[in-house]
């Protein structure tokens, strides 16, 4: 597509694990930075199992919907503002300074949330929480590109999307690891503290990216690290290769300090980055996969499995592959490239989404009927069922969708027997599990449960390897080096933005149009995604990132995404329709 690109293949994922003892500098540097996704991916597993005791401390949480939202949104709110800012900071102060300061955002907003008392003090912990992970998401993948070897680049920055699932499989387990301590939530949040508290010192001790030290005329110190980080055969040329990039946006921009908007998508290696990456970023999110992971505990309900530890621990089990898919990645992209690992992950999402949608139609429509011998066995009826005159119509999903303050007790022989309609509170929660019965407040009991959690499991599979790490990958090396905080903050404030969005609504959506609806709007939106890489994302497998603004200012659309970027420059460029 782009002419003269060098192979990157499984070599290069080889090369990358050679570096533990040819070049542990630079995995240092990489693991270092990649603290950051690894709290980025902590937040946004730990909150969804903390959510579940969150509930039982402060009842007004459990009866409102929208708080429950407001507690995950207000730190998607942070990150928001914190990618914003983030940028500008990145780029004033450098890649290390920026990633300091939100590791000691994030250590404030973690101390806070354990001591909080109410809900609103948990919420203002969490928008320090978000300010520091949403500077974090940008500055970590961008600082692993800057310091890493052209040839082992995605890779490394695909160990910051490993770190990231890292910190969500890390969250289950101590989420699991606390559900019976007393303070449950508090322990759950408040040990975020100590890898924040880490990544700070490791940086610290750590150098600026050589990259940001060039553009701010530190030549020599910048000399001094890629001489670290590159072989003494390649160090010279690398040099001269960022010393050129560097001339050449000087000579371009006299008025450098004067970025705007316009600015931005008047130049056209930039606006055709940000196509790429800003698309991305929003598509990562609007496919689904927060919503998975924020309230994969809250699905496993839904799918049928009442006790909160059985979700916490079948949850567990998805950040777990969640975790692998990163791995996978980390092995295929800098050898099948970043544009098929993403059409490959879409296309696996859209059959998952299919699987979902389908499972939760049906226990939607066939959960166990609600008996009125099993419910006037219990003192404490539903009042809705109470005053209902159609008591034959009623169901589990009906109990459940009266009122908030509704639930349902299943029957001791088999669950999806007709059970009992009763008031949701602690009393007769401990009534039921007294007779050895289920309690149900977010799901009902289904035979397909099963098939709801191996749909989970396959989009979770197809989508880290691809949609989960590229995206992040693609946004640290497309964008030229003078706007490169600037438009990564841009598209990190995107993803966050995509994440609100989609946070908000989930659950107002099933509660409106249902599960498998809500599933069905995702498989939409990711055939749209599949369509959007094929036309605006470029490959960027092997490129010195001095040379990817070179790429996008020649690059014009190709639908053969499968053909190899040698073959597809031979294609005579009037064939081509421009970008």
């Amino acid at each position: 597509m782009e002419g003269g690109v060098p192979k990157a293949d499984v070599s290069a994922f080889r090369e990358c694990l050679s570096l533990s003892w040819k070049n542990p500098y630079v995995l240092r540097l990489a693991f270092s930075a990649g603290i950051g996704g690894f709290l980025f991916g902590y937040d946004t597993g730990v909150i969804s199992g903390a959510l579940l005791y969150i509930r039982d401390d402060f009842k007004v949480v459990d009866r409102k919907t929208w708080l429950q939202e407001a507690i995950v949104s207000t730190a998607l709110a942070g990150a928001i503002i914190g990618a914003a800012v983030g940028g500008w900071i990145n780029d004033r102060f450098g890649r290390k300074k920026a990633i300091i300061l939100a590791d000691t955002l994030f250590f404030i907003g973690s101390v806070v949330m354990a001591a909080a008392i109410n809900p609103a003090i948990l919420i203002v912990g969490r928008v320090f929480v978000g300010l520091g992970v949403g500077m974090a998401s940008m500055a970590s993948p961008l600082y692993i590109s800057e310091a890493s070897p052209t040839r082992v680049r995605g890779a490394l920055v695909s160990l910051n999307g490993f770190l990231i699932t890292g910190g969500q499989f890390l969250s289950y387990v101590i989420n699991l690891a606390f559900t019976s301590a007393p303070g449950t939530w508090r322990w759950m949040l408040g040990v975020a503290a100590v890898p924040a508290l880490t990544q700070i010192m490791l940086m610290v001790l750590l150098p600026e990216s050589p990259r940001w030290l060039f553009r701010k005329g530190k030549e020599e110190e910048a000399k001094e690290i890629l001489r670290k980080i590159y072989p003494p055969q390649d160090v010279e040329h690398e040099i001269n290769a960022l010393k050129e990039s560097v001339e050449m946006e000087v000579n371009e921009a006299s008025d450098s300090d004067k970025v705007n908007m316009m600015k931005l998508l008047k130049t056209r290696t930039v606006r055709r980055g940000l196509y790429a990456g800003v698309g991305l970023q929003i598509f990562q999110q609007f496919v689904g996969i927060n919503t998975v992971m924020y309230y994969s505990p809250t699905i496993v309900q839904l799918a049928g499995f009442a006790s909160n530890k059985v979700a916490l621990l079948l949850s567990l089990v998805t950040a777990g592959l969640n975790a692998f898919g990163s791995i996978l990645s980390i092995y295929f992209i800098d050898k099948t490239g970043r544009k098929k690992l993403l059409l490959f992950s879409l296309s696996g999402v859209v059959v998952s989404l299919v699987v979902l949608t389908v499972v939760f139609h049906e226990t939607t429509t066939h959960s166990p009927l609600v008996s009125t011998i099993e419910t006037s066995h219990f003192n404490n009826t539903c009042p809705d069922y109470s005053t209902a005159l159609n008591h034959g119509e009623w169901n589990c999903m009906k109990c459940l969708k009266a009122s908030p303050e509704c639930g349902f007790c299943a029957s001791r022989a088999n669950k999806l027997l007709p059970g009992a309609c009763l008031i949701s509170n602690d009393n007769t929660e401990y009534q039921c599990h007294k007779e050895e019965r289920l309690w149900y407040t977010r799901g009902c009991p289904s035979q397909y449960g099963w098939l709801a959690l191996i749909g989970l499991a396959l989009y979770i599979i197809f989508f880290s390897p691809g949609m989960g790490t590229v995206p992040w990958v693609v946004n640290s090396e497309i964008y030229p080096l003078r706007y490169r905080g600037i438009c990564g903050g841009i598209a990190s404030t995107a993803n966050w933005v995509s994440n609100l969005i989609v946070a908000q609504s989930f659950l107002s959506l099933t509660q409106a149009i249902g599960t498998s609806s809500t599933f069905m709007i995702f498989i939409f939106i990711t055939i749209a995604a599949i369509i959007f890489v094929i036309i605006f994302v470029p490959e960027t497998k092997g490129l010195p990132i001095e040379e990817v603004e070179n790429m996008l200012e020649r690059r014009s659309l190709n639908f053969k995404f499968w053909q190899n970027s040698s073959d597809s420059s031979e294609v005579p460029k009037q064939k081509h329709q421009s970008v």
